[in-house]
């Protein structure tokens, strides 16, 4: 039952609504936060009074955190990521759009079990490819490279993403390649000047999804990465916890508060593209 109050009806479902969804961001919110203010505590008021507030706000921590332990410091650690992060992206997103275009506008024979064999790969466990993984890319010398983690974007980057642009060129018009055959294009041409300037939302929320989970990996980098120099972000984090030492959670705090930043600025920057791509691929 609406009470009104001056021009505009009061609803206390929508006051209700409106409390649970701030009691909701709150409990997203404080990890962030407790990560936070974790920064500058020392291990005792960690681990003491957790959720107290630090003692002093010294900003040095950060500074001291980057230099690392060792000769290498957290901007070596950064760079490697990058290194292996933004090929990742770009292979993918170009390689699964090639191969979505050709599942959505040709025919061929096999075209069926081909699109079969392809969405089985989303349904087998990361650890059942590790092994046979792990030994054809020893054979080929490439352990303690990076291409272990490139060269497989290479070659459509993963069945997620070439269904998800596969969606989304479903629902373009065949009419706009049939007008741009009559002008003279062909089929790089058509999917050059037709098909890729309209697939961009898409192109944008494939991108952000495989930064992040490329990002974030873990147990890959640490399978085929042996050397410190080369050692990526998560690599660097994990080196910081040695069980022979004391642990200074306070640095190791803040690199970690350090290493989302970036994701965050990528997601907030691509956050309108990110939210089309996704509805539009669902409706069309």
């Amino acid at each position: 039952m609406a009470v009104k109050t001056g021009k505009r009806a009061f609803r206390p479902g929508k006051l209700l609504l409106f409390v649970l969804m701030i009691l909701v961001t709150l409990v997203y919110i404080y990890p962030f936060f407790w990560l936070f203010i974790s920064c500058f505590k020392s291990n005792a008021e960690i681990f003491g009074h957790s959720l107290a507030l630090p003692s002093s706000w010294d900003w040095s921590v950060f500074a001291e955190a980057w230099k690392g332990s060792g000769q290498y410091s957290y901007t070596t650690f950064f760079a490697n990521t990058f290194i292996v992060v933004v090929p990742v992206v770009l292979f993918t997103l170009a390689s699964a759009l090639l191969i979505a275009y050709g599942f959505a506008r040709f025919e061929f024979v096999g075209k069926r079990i081909f699109f079969t064999l392809m969405l089985s790969t989303m349904m087998l466990p990361a650890t059942v490819l590790m092994i046979p993984r792990y030994l054809m890319f020893a054979r080929m010398g490439w352990i303690d490279t990076y291409y272990p983690l490139i060269v497989p974007s290479v070659f459509g980057g993963g069945a997620f993403f070439i269904y998800l642009l596969l969606q989304f060129i479903r629902g373009i018009p065949r009419e706009l390649d049939e007008a741009a055959k009559i002008d003279g294009c062909g089929s790089f041409q058509i999917l050059w000047r037709v098909i890729f300037p309209l697939t961009i939302p898409a192109m944008f929320s494939a991108g952000v999804f495989q930064f992040m989970w490329t990002w974030n990996d873990f147990f890959n980098q640490m399978l085929y990465i042996n050397s410190v120099s080369k050692y990526t972000i998560a690599l660097g984090l994990k080196m910081s916890l040695d069980i022979t030492t004391n642990v200074a959670w306070g640095k190791l705090f803040s690199m970690c508060l350090a290493s989302i930043i970036p994701p965050f600025v990528l997601f907030f920057i691509a956050q309108k593209y990110l939210v089309e791509g996704i509805a539009t691929t669902g409706l069309k």
